[in-house]
């Protein structure tokens, strides 16, 4: 599938993110209808840690928004979505190039929507791996994201 000068576009913006750009952090791939991401980062002087490893901070940060930007997208207008909580659990030491993918299906998509219609809103979990060149993993980031209807909801009591 060819990738539209929009998509290209907004990979190139999102390169230039401060946190990104300070970190050596790089969005490689953006679908095209929004639904997959992946990030990379290179171990370097400004993302290392006092052990020489990469530093979690950065690690996390390459994880954060695509789960909540891919449901921004996904169910549009009608809809607020938010970060709500985030985890990362360090499993080895990133020694040198590690990558991330973000993925959600229209299938989950659907099952959200469907969802949020009958509890007006909810938290939903997501899971990715930071991996390294041999594809094992280094850490497993968490995300937590809130999704409601937009509009006024009942008053609770």
């Amino acid at each position: 599938m060819k990738v539209s000068w929009k998509t290209r576009l907004r990979v190139w913006l999102f390169n230039f993110y401060p946190p990104y750009l300070g970190a050596g952090i790089r969005i490689t791939h953006i679908a095209p209808d929004f639904s997959k991401f992946r990030t990379e980062m290179n171990l370097t002087f400004y993302n290392k840690n006092y052990v020489g490893v990469h530093f979690g901070g950065s690690l996390y940060a390459m994880c954060d928004p695509f789960f909540m930007l891919i449901l921004l997208e996904k169910l549009g207008t009608d809809y607020i979505v938010w970060d709500k909580a985030g985890n990362m659990q360090f499993l080895k030491p990133g020694t040198g190039k590690v990558f991330a993918e973000f993925y959600i299906p229209d299938e989950e998509i659907a099952r959200i929507k469907e969802e949020v219609v009958k509890k007006k809103k909810a938290d939903f979990v997501f899971y990715a791996d930071v991996k390294d060149t041999e594809g094992e993993a280094i850490a497993r980031v968490e995300k937590v994201v809130y999704v409601r209807r937009r509009g006024k909801l009942p008053l609770q009591n």
